[in-house]
């Protein structure tokens, strides 16, 4: 979109109908997005917590506690003792530099949201494919002849991904969706496996079966370009379709036709989200999915791929400029001292952590026990967003020291130390990595509201307090300095990204014209081949029981976006959604005596919280759906953890409703 500005405030917007992602579409969100940028509970000043209540302070005096309460507690309980939560809404210069204080600082502890919906495809497409990353792109959609999505309810979660998904199915293409709800996504589907929950890798792999058995998949593929087939042979030597059947819910006929049309298929393309990533077995669930794609050489070429598709507007971005606990920028190991030694010389800084640190789920563990002591959280949520919310709760309530960089006064906020207001996206300049690789930058439209300040500016006052000179004061210097130590950035000069549509990486060199198609003649491990997955499905780490008989799922629904914290201050959205509800089975309804537009009680072993009844077909019996953007649902969900990726299991926890009379 464009803005339109008058005397320094916009006042509307207008289509960039000559983007090539968007053709100037946006999503209810997009639409309303001046209702948030403009209102009236925007922060405006520092604040510092008084007692039960906050007092308006100076930025002298909030950089100067910052920075004391920082210095307090590494000097008190060393630089490991800190976390800090970077932001996937803030923009790719602001999250390099908040990783880079963490780091300077000695703390090896820096995370981002990720952690909660993606980081399953970071470590396992990594795992796989040599690169955590969409392989093609939105527009390429459209040259696909199969959709198969699995886990993701695009056409609410992702409403641009449905227009290229439309149009490949205008230009003929099959839509097979896997999700065990009706969505609106399955409603655009030629085939709808209504799987059981958390059955996916036993669809995947039962479809892997047919594929093998029936002589569908791409041997010359296989044998020039993969590694790890045999075992893949072994894997799936004990599985029937017929207990695929029994463990899915899906008529064998319906998996054997699936299977089939995707791998017979000049070009099908793979889309997933957090129905699959939110799992115990999410890294293992991604796994499978790329593996799919690889048995029936569906990699590479137009059409052909795996698109992940991200939540955030930069957690792809946040992700590749090292704000997670496992990598330096570029994906760098951490725990790789070679990664620390080039980040020395190119930081000129005497001594950095080795990592991995604590992710943001270990983090609120470590605060339990002791070991974190501060937290500063730019742009993050968690009293809202985090699985089992009473015991981040309670880390937050056990810090010594809490930071928090924020538009709004979130639930998060209001348990801060010391409240810092943000500059917002239209307020500064920047560069964003949308899901697709999409490298763009934005310039500042109008000037932050109050005294807000930009990210870069706060985090470099703080760093200079700290004695750290963080360099690069600028978005546009930080870009220059990302530039030169991201090599899939390497090319991506402001002028570059500025023009419309920006460039994908990787981009090495300003003579390099981006990348639109990853693998397309090699992997990104070092002999050049991906590494086919065999796994094995992993049963939720809860079961329903005669006291919790009911599985609670949670998503996105589309006029709301991640905590809510923005989308739930626009009238116009809030016409649309205002209360947070739960999809109950008409057959469950009936045994519970619960009604349609009741106010019910929802309960897990973690808690309850009070939701209205939707009494529907969309959800199977015996499963219940909650969106996840009021505080409400992630009080009771589970805080089970995948042990790669130390995902939260969303997807998967045992409940009863109760009618509440």
């Amino acid at each position: 979109m464009y803005l339109v500005v008058e005397k320094d405030k916009a006042i509307g917007i207008e289509y960039m109908t000559e983007h090539p992602a968007c053709e100037g579409a946006l999503c209810p969100k997009g639409n309303s997005v001046l209702e948030v940028l403009n209102h009236e509970e925007r922060l405006k000043y520092p604040m510092k917590r008084m007692g039960e209540d906050f007092v308006r302070i100076s930025w002298e005096e909030a950089l100067d506690l910052a920075a004391s309460g920082l210095a307090r507690n590494i000097r008190n309980h060393g630089a490991k003792s800190l976390g800090f939560l970077v932001s996937s809404r803030c923009n790719n210069e602001e999250d390099y530099q908040m990783q880079k204080l963490s780091r300077l600082l000695g703390s090896p502890n820096v995370d981002n949201c990720a952690r909660l919906c993606h980081s399953p495809t970071v470590v396992g497409l990594g795992a796989v494919l040599g690169t955590g990353a969409m392989t093609n792109n939105l527009i390429d959609l459209q040259n696909s002849q199969c959709i198969f999505a699995i886990g993701t309810n695009f056409t609410e979660a992702h409403p641009i991904v449905s227009r290229w998904a439309q149009k490949a199915k205008d230009n003929g293409a099959v839509v097979i969706v896997a999700d065990p709800r009706i969505t609106s996504t399955s409603w655009m589907a030629d085939m709808h496996l209504r799987i059981k929950p958390g059955s996916d890798i036993d669809l995947l792999r039962g479809m892997m079966k047919v594929i093998v058995d029936e002589g569908l998949i791409d041997k010359k593929f296989i044998n020039e370009r993969t590694e790890g087939f045999a075992q893949l042979l072994d894997n799936l030597s004990e599985i029937t379709i017929e207990k695929t059947a029994e463990l899915t819910g899906v008529p064998a006929g319906e998996i054997i036709k699936a299977a089939r049309i995707y791998a017979k298929s000049p070009a099908s393309a793979l889309l997933y989200s957090m129905g699959i990533t939110q799992h115990i077995c999410g890294t293992d669930n991604v796994k499978a999915c790329a593996t799919l794609s690889l048995i029936c050489g569906q990699m590479g070429r137009p059409g052909a791929g795996v698109w992940p598709m991200r939540g955030q507007n930069n957690v792809q971005g946040n992700c590749d400029m090292g704000g997670m606990a496992e990598f330096y920028p570029g994906y760098k190991r951490a725990s790789d001292p070679k990664s620390v030694e080039f980040f020395k010389a190119a930081w000129n800084a005497e001594d950095l952590p080795l990592g991995p640190g604590l992710t943001s789920t270990e983090m609120t563990e470590a605060a339990l026990d002791g070991r974190i002591k501060a937290l500063y959280l730019v742009g993050e949520d968690p009293v809202i967003c985090d699985a089992n919310i009473n015991k981040t709760k309670a880390a937050l309530d056990s810090l010594d020291f809490l930071i928090v960089q924020e538009i709004f006064m979130t639930a998060t906020a209001r348990m801060a130390d010391l409240v810092l207001p943000a500059a917002a996206w239209a307020e500064k300049d920047g560069s964003y990595t949308s899901m697709e690789r999409r490298v763009q930058w934005i310039d500042q439209a109008v000037p932050p509201v109050g005294e807000a300040k930009e990210g870069l500016w706060i985090i470099n006052e703080i760093g200079k307090r700290l004695a750290l000179n963080l360099g690069s004061p600028s978005a546009a210097e930080v870009l220059e300095e990302i530039n030169r130590n991201v090599p899939q950035y390497g090319g991506m000069t402001r002028e570059r990204i500025s023009k419309i549509g920006g460039l994908r990486w990787p981009c090495p060199d300003e003579q390099h014209p981006g990348t639109d198609i990853l693998h397309k003649e090699r992997f990104s491990h070092p002999n050049g081949k991906a590494n086919i997955a065999s796994v094995v499905n992993r049963p939720a780490a809860e079961q329903t029981s005669d006291k919790y008989p009911l599985l609670l799922s949670t998503g996105r629904i589309v006029v709301h976006y991640n905590s809510g914290s923005m989308t739930r201050r626009s009238p116009s959205l809030l016409e649309r959604d205002f209360e947070l509800y739960v999809e109950i089975n008409p057959q469950d309804a009936a045994e519970l005596k619960v009604h349609q537009d009741d106010i019910v009680k929802v309960k897990t072993i973690r808690g309850e919280t009070e939701a209205r009844a939707r009494v529907t077909d969309k959800v199977r019996p015996g499963m219940v759906f909650m969106p996840f953007h009021w505080q409400g649902t992630n009080i009771i969900t589970s805080d089970a953890l995948d042990p790669v990726a130390k995902i939260p299991e969303y997807k998967m926890a045992a409940c009863r409703i109760e009618a509440m009379g």
